[in-house]
């Protein structure tokens, strides 16, 4: 992958943008702002998800991934082994973006904390 530092200063406005859209949103529905703020994932952390989700559909994955993640929150049988392909996946996403990009180091090891790896 290759970042450009002017593309990385685009994404990040454009996630901050998204966080305080969902702060706001959050707020207005009543929530606590100290709770909403600690639930709504940091800017670093948006940009991590916008990378991946950007990986997977350059490679074509993007449905494939998406449908893992859905039958992985199903009732089914088979749930856990799409959630393990699923973060298997990820994992390995995360790591190309923390290797492309040290500056996001910090925040793929948050979004790859959530995995069950």
């Amino acid at each position: 992958m290759n970042l450009t530092t002017e593309r990385l200063i685009k994404l990040r406005a454009d996630a901050q943008l998204e966080r305080d859209t969902f702060l706001e949103h959050r707020v207005r529905m009543g929530e606590d702002p100290s709770v909403a703020y600690d639930l709504v994932p940091q800017v670093d952390e948006l940009v991590v998800l916008t990378l991946r989700d950007e990986m997977l559909e350059e490679r074509g994955q993007l449905a494939e991934y998406e449908l893992a993640r859905l039958a992985a929150s199903s009732g089914s049988a088979d749930a856990d082994v799409h959630r393990a392909n699923a973060d298997r996946v990820e994992f390995e996403l995360l790591r190309e973006i923390a290797e492309s990009v040290p500056e996001l180091t910090v925040a793929v090891w948050r979004s790859a904390d959530r995995l069950d790896l």
